[in-house]
This record gives structure tokens, sequence and C-alpha cells, in this order.
């Protein structure tokens, strides 16, 4: 099997993006090529054997070959023509804005291109956190109460501390943690500097947190549950750090009860929404219920280091990806009105 790499994009978490590709030069055995997106949305074939951060911040990857997105997939222009980019299947690697919120998707379908990552429909709830939990409630699943200010708001409902998101924006950025009234303006104006809309909920000081990945083929396939280090929350700097993880973590020590309730919530979440696609739940347990914090569509290093065999389950994925449906076009209707108008 031969993998693709998509990477980049136009985003604020363009950067974690370069470093959680590189990261998976060492994890995935298979036979692989990267295929960068730049800021102004171009397409370039980087050299495996190149691929190193620098080679971005520089600006050297322009030397690389351009390539061009078209149906059935990317292509090289040539002196003779031009020349199709041979892969089985594309990895949506692209984190935040562009690869989360369902533009590569939609151009992946719209082009044939098999991939994983999460479709359309996917990408536009998850991306966007209100959406995430009005999903979430759906499914009657329970989720930390919250409030959605829109930009030039700066006064709030709920009690302190509380801790500020920008509605849709991942990896910490853009987020604070406000302990009384004199922060509120400054953190609000910080995280209005990313987006329009930001989200506002309590501050819970050491909850519990389980984080799960996984992916449906035949079954569901589970990553272990990792319990992450405790800290007041993971900083923009801890989570880039995070996103070039490729060693095992411990799995969290929680009885039977737990780890079940905690899959079966995954379960429900992934449905059939999430087809195609690996992804990471982030759970709190709050007065012994479980409750969504989030929902990561393209977890950091593809959450790599929680499985026991991560090729394996890329590659079953692969084979269980879901198939478009075939539309047949046959202009029988205007065939029909042509007929009786005698045409």
């Amino acid at each position: 099997m031969k993998i693709a790499i998509v990477f980049g994009a136009l985003s604020y978490e363009h950067e974690i993006s370069i470093v959680s590709a590189i990261a998976m030069k060492d994890v995935l055995s298979c036979e692989k090529i990267y295929i960068f997106c730049d800021a102004n949305r171009e397409f370039y074939l980087i050299s495996t054997d190149e691929i190193k951060s620098k080679l971005f911040s520089s600006g050297d990857y322009k030397k690389s070959p351009k390539l061009t997105l078209k149906n059935g997939g990317f292509y090289q222009k040539k002196f003779t023509g031009e020349k199709k980019i041979e892969f089985d299947i594309a990895l949506n690697l692209s984190h935040g804005g562009d690869g989360e919120d369902g533009k590569l998707s939609s151009l992946f379908e719209f082009f044939n291109i098999p991939f994983i990552g999460p479709r359309v429909d996917a990408s536009v709830i998850s991306f966007n956190k209100l959406f995430t939990k009005l999903y979430a409630k759906s499914l009657g699943i329970e989720s930390v109460d919250y409030e959605v200010l829109k930009k030039g708001a700066y006064k709030i409902s709920l009690d302190y501390p509380v801790i500020i998101k920008p509605l849709c924006l991942g990896s910490s950025i853009g987020v604070s943690v406000v302990r009384d009234e004199s922060e509120l303006e400054y953190a609000l104006d910080v995280a209005y500097e990313f987006d329009n809309e930001v989200l506002v909920e309590p501050f819970i000081e050491g909850v519990c947190e389980y984080n799960l990945a996984g992916t449906k083929t035949d079954e569901f396939i589970f990553s272990i549950i990792e319990e992450p280090k405790k800290e007041i929350f993971l900083d923009f700097d801890k989570k880039y750090l995070d996103f070039s993880r490729t060693s095992k973590v411990q799995e969290a020590e929680i009885d039977s009860y737990l780890e079940e309730n905690l899959k079966l919530s995954f379960k429900k979440i992934y449905g059939t929404l999430f087809e195609g696609a690996l992804i990471r739940c982030d759970f709190f347990v709050i007065d012994g219920k479980i409750v969504l914090n989030e929902i990561n569509p393209i977890p950091g290093s593809m959450a790599n280091y929680l499985f026991e065999d991560f090729n394996q389950v890329i590659e079953k994925l692969s084979l269980s990806l879901p198939k478009s449906q075939d539309i047949p076009i046959d202009y029988q209707y205007i065939h029909s009105i042509q007929k009786a108008k005698g045409k």
C-alpha cells in the first residue's frame, strides 16, 4: 500500500500539521509520499528523504515539483504533458482550517480520491465546538455547560473560573483560563483574534480526563485509554510537542465498567458520521458521569501512540472506506421532453 500524506494548508495549525506529518515518517511502515499544501493553497510533492521542518520555514519547499489537483488525483506537469502521482490512498493530516473544517474532504470527494479522514459532514460537526455539543446532546451524551459570545461581547453569565476558547480552533490556540472578572476582557480579546465567536465553559480544576481513539472497519478498533498528565490545561507549546509523539503511552488504570462506558460513548459519537476517519474523543468524568470534552477528527500524529499496532489499524481502515453513491446521469427526463416536442 502506498499512502499520500497531505498536510499543511491555510490554517492557524499549519505548522502543527507539518510536525505531525514528519512524525509519520517513522511511524508508518508502508510506502509514503508527501503532498504539501502551502498557505497559498498550492500543492507540492515533497521528497520523503528531504522532509524536515526547515524545508518549509525557509520556503525551500517551492523548489519541489508543483502539483495540480483534478479528477482522479494529483498531477505533475512534464515537458511531454503531465504525470499522475501514483498512490493508493490519501491521508488527510492537515490540522485546523482546510483540513478539519471540510475543505480538503470536499475536494477529495469531488475529485474521486480515496482518503482517510473525516468526510464533509463530520468535519462541520467536529470543527465547531457548539455543533459538537449539540451533536452530543442528540446522542444522549452530556457535555460541559457553556455559553457562546460573539465578537464585541464582554459579559458572561457563568461563575468563575471559566475557560475561554475560540469556537472553531484547536491545539489550545487562543485558549485562556479566567479566574475572575479582571482577567476576562484580555482573555476574550486574545480569543477574538482567532475567531469571531468564542466558547465559555466552567473551568473544572483537577477533573478526570480520558482520551480514547478509534475507528470502525468491519468492527470497532479501539486504542488504549490514556489519562493525560495533570496540567491546568495543555497550552500550545505542550500540544505542539504532543503532535510529534511516536512513543507509546501508559494505559489508564480504570475499572472495566468505566472502560466499557467510555467505549460505548465513543461508538455513539463515531456512528456512521465519522466512517472513513480515525478520531480521538476526549472525555471528562464528572460526579461519575461521562462528559464529552471534544472530538479530534484528525488527532495529532493520528494518535499513533495510543495503538499497539498502528500500521495494522491504518491498513484495515484503508480497506473499509465509505463508497460514494453511484448516481446515473442518463438524461432520460430531457430526452422525454424533447420527444414530447417532436424533436
